[in-house]
């Protein structure tokens, strides 16, 4: 059995060690949102359809797995999708542009 994420905060008695502790997160989350930006640009390529871009039926279903996820890991669920779902809809905006960039000079 995996210990819940929440369980691996350290106690800090200083803002300057509560900095340092999401700094050190922080180093983590970066690398891993390049990665998703990057699979958000294969979605464009594959997707062959501007309005399939924005799905709203996978949006639910990733908004559900997260919120499952955060109550597992002890986290607070309504704060993970809020997250989420402002990250989905910078994702989304994003694979527009994504989509709309690889289709430059290509006649239609």
């Amino acid at each position: 059995m995996n210990p819940k994420a929440i369980h691996a905060v350290q106690h800090c008695t200083t803002m300057t060690d509560v900095r340092c502790c999401v700094d050190a997160l922080d180093d983590v989350l970066v690398p891993l949102l390049v990665q998703r930006a990057g699979y958000m640009t294969q979605a464009a390529r594959i997707k062959q359809d501007v309005n399939h871009v924005r799905d709203e039926a996978r949006i639910q279903a990733i908004v559900d797995r997260v919120r499952t996820h955060a109550v597992a890991e002890g986290g607070e669920p309504a704060v993970i999708e809020a997250l989420y779902r402002s990250m989905m809809e910078i994702f989304i905006a994003y694979e527009h542009r994504e989509f709309a960039r690889l289709r430059e000079g290509v006649a239609a």
